[in-house]
């Protein structure tokens, strides 16, 4: 009797095991795609930025932003055609370029600390290319999220901020 117990447990063991490794395998797909999707709705577009204003209290559009940063992001579907960067970094106390590929991995970080030379960035999928010009930037899947964020002072004015950001653009190939 206690065999069949042993047996049991082992299988129902077994099962879990595989149900974890599912289950971390997928999560992060699945956690861009919500992202991208929710993202995507608030600007109505994907493969353009949107710039998302100030920072509040009932700000919660993924996670618990920052009210000292200024946020804009481009959800991208590469399935199609690259998706190119034409990034203009801020003359801020803090700028970055972060790009991010459908399993949620960073695949790309740049910031201000190198300089505030403009960027070319080509969001690449299997079989792309990027344009001459462009920083090849490989992600795994189509689709992803490149997100700009800017260190301000939030007694100033940010007026001269938010125009250069709005700068920075993002667009499919061709």
């Amino acid at each position: 009797m206690i065999r069949r117990w042993i047996g049991a447990a082992m299988f129902g063991l077994l099962c879990g095991l595989l149900a974890w490794q599912v289950a971390l395998a997928n999560f992060p797909t699945v956690l861009m795609r919500l992202a991208v999707g929710r993202i995507a709705s608030q600007g109505g577009a994907i493969n353009a930025f949107v710039h998302a204003p100030l920072v509040t209290a009932k700000s919660r559009a993924i996670v618990r932003p920052s009210p000292d940063l200024l946020y804009s992001s481009c959800p991208y579907d590469v399935s199609s055609a690259p998706l190119l960067i034409d990034a203009v970094p801020v003359d801020a106390p803090y700028w970055s370029l972060s790009i991010f590929d459908a399993q949620t991995n960073a695949v790309f970080v740049r910031n201000n600390q190198g300089g505030l030379a403009p960027l070319k960035v080509a969001v690449i999928g299997p079989g792309q290319a990027a344009p001459a010009g462009y920083r090849s930037v490989p992600v795994k899947g189509a689709r992803g999220v490149a997100l700009i964020r800017i260190l301000i002072d939030r007694g100033a004015p940010i007026t001269a901020i938010d125009a250069a950001r709005r700068a920075t653009r993002c667009r499919l190939a061709g």
